[in-house]
This record gives structure tokens, C-alpha cells and sequence, in this order.
């Protein structure tokens, strides 16, 4: 990624505070498996988790392990085969649909925009659904957004069609902070775009972390995104997380799927940047 997009990052601003900090989220003896007449498949088996308020904790592991699943288990639409998983101390399973959605926001891949709605009523979609604002509020708090994720008011009135890969991103991710949500899941929040798009995609998230306090749960095989954001990296591998942990100890832990993706050639390529910029902790 471009040095121009490359400022404070998580890492050096969380520091001890972080590690001090109640976790956001806790996983205990979460179990995934899935059947069908042929076969039992178990994603997770007895893995444990903590999510610290304030960190940017991202997730990585080989296909099959189970990382988008996992986003989709914290944020309630799907429930794992057993075990806990609890937001701001409350079983996800007990804060229903809404009770979720007020204190995590979700940033799907492709952005999951309706295309039959407008960008600014794709950003209001969740405000609408609470019917308990007036019109006027919720499209006052919907500009907000749009402003603050970089977009201009002129944008509102656009279709999703019209939209560029980066756009799409920012209204997804607009969308996902109308609520205020203290909480953020990001499910490759880099892929698809170019370059130039990622760079300014990776400094928006980077300063909504630090100026809105979130905390962040990422998904991402981009290695620039993954150092350039994270305060930890959770390994899921063997069915449960074998390390959570600052990117240097986690590339320093002697596991093979570790070593295939940090220490082959695209992920020497990306260690670039933490020798130049030791962001972890």
C-alpha cells in the first residue's frame, strides 16, 4: 500500500489500555457442525475467544475454518451447533434481531446494498426499521453518515448501479454505523477494490476506529489491510483459534498454515511493513 495512506495506527493507540479493557465479545466452547445425509463436518470444535473493547482483532485462517461464519454467529444470524457467545456481557442469542443490531454494525463483503433503493435509503434502512424517528430525523442522520464516510450529499440521490467498487464500500459501511454501534464486523473489507481505493479505504476505517472508539472484528487474506489495522490477529485452524495475539507473535508462532501465510513470498512482500512500521503491541 501506498506510504501516504500509513498514519498512527490501532496498535500504537490502544497499548496497555486495551489489554486492561473488559472484552467486548466473548466466545467460550463454541462449537460449529454441519450435516447432511452424507457427511458431519465440524468447523469449530471448543474454540474460545475474547475480543477486547477498543482493538481492532483481525481473523484469519485457511478456507473451511470457518471466519465469515464466525462474524455471522457474534451478529446473530447464525446460531453455532453449541456453546456461548456474549456482546457487552448479553448472549447474542438474547438480544434479538434489534437488540443486535444497536450494538453491532456489519460490513458484508460485496456491501449487500439493496439496488432497488437509493444510496441515502440504503444508509436509513435500519433507522427506518425501528419506526420510532420521524422522516426528517432519519434522513438527517443518514447525511451524517454519508458525510462521514467520505461520500458527498450529492451522492444520496444516486442507485446503486452507479456506483464504483469503492463507493459501494463506504454506503455498506455507512449503513453499518447508523446505529452507533459500539461494535463493527468487517468481512474483507478490501477486497475487490484497486490499489488506490484500498489505501483510501483502509485510513477511513482507520480513523472512524479512533475517532468513534469501536471496536472492530475483521475478516481479511489482504496482508497490507491485515498490518495496516490490526492490534491482534486470531489464527482459526485445527477447528478452534491455536494463537490470538500482536502480528509479531503471531508470525512467530510455529504453525504451517502461519508459516505458508506470513513467511511465503506475498506474505515477505507485506512484512515490509512491520519492519518499517512496528505497529504491534
Amino acid at each position: 500500500m501506498a506510504t501516504s495512506a500509513r498514519e498512527t495506527t490501532p496498535a500504537t493507540a490502544a497499548t496497555a489500555a486495551t489489554a486492561a479493557a473488559a472484552p467486548m465479545v466473548e466466545i467460550r466452547k463454541l462449537w460449529t457442525v454441519f450435516t447432511s445425509p452424507e457427511r458431519r463436518f465440524v468447523v469449530h470444535e471448543d474454540l474460545d475467544l475474547d475480543v477486547r473493547q477498543g482493538e481492532v482483532l483481525s481473523l484469519v485462517g485457511g478456507s473451511g475454518t470457518g471466519k465469515t461464519v464466525l462474524l455471522r454467529q457474534v451478529l446473530g444470524l447464525e446460531t453455532p451447533t453449541r456453546g456461548d457467545i456474549e456482546v457487552l456481557g448479553q448472549s447474542v442469542s438474547e438480544l434479538g434481531r434489534r437488540g443486535a443490531a444497536s450494538r453491532i454494525g456489519m460490513l458484508f463483503q460485496h456491501g449487500a446494498l439493496f439496488s432497488a433503493f437509493t444510496v441515502l435509503e440504503n444508509i436509513a434502512f435500519p433507522l427506518r426499521e425501528l419506526k420510532t424517528l420521524t422522516p426528517t430525523l432519519i434522513r438527517e442522520a443518514a447525511m451524517v453518515k454519508l458525510q462521514m464516510v467520505g461520500l458527498k450529499p450529492e451522492d444520496a440521490a444516486r442507485m446503486p448501479s452507479d456506483l464504483s467498487g469503492g463507493m459501494i464500500k463506504r454506503v455498506a459501511l455507512a449503513r453499518a454505523l447508523i446505529m452507533d454501534p459500539p461494535l463493527l464486523l468487517l468481512d474483507e473489507p478490501t477486497a475487490g477494490l484497486d490499489p488506490d481505493s484500498s489505501d483510501g479505504f483502509v485510513t477511513l476505517l482507520r480513523s472512524l476506529h479512533r475517532d468513534l472508539h469501536l471496536t472492530v472484528i475483521m475478516v481479511t487474506h489482504d496482508l497490507d489491510t491485515l498490518f495496516e489495522l490490526s492490534t491482534r490477529i486470531a489464527v482459526l485452524a485445527d477447528r478452534h483459534v491455536v494463537i490470538a495475539a500482536p502480528p509479531k507473535e503471531v508470525i512467530a508462532h510455529p504453525h504451517p498454515f502461519i508459516h505458508d501465510f506470513f513467511l511465503g513470498p506475498r506474505g515477505q512482500r507485506a512484512m515490509e511493513l512491520l519492519r518499517e512500521y512496528p505497529f504491534a503491541i
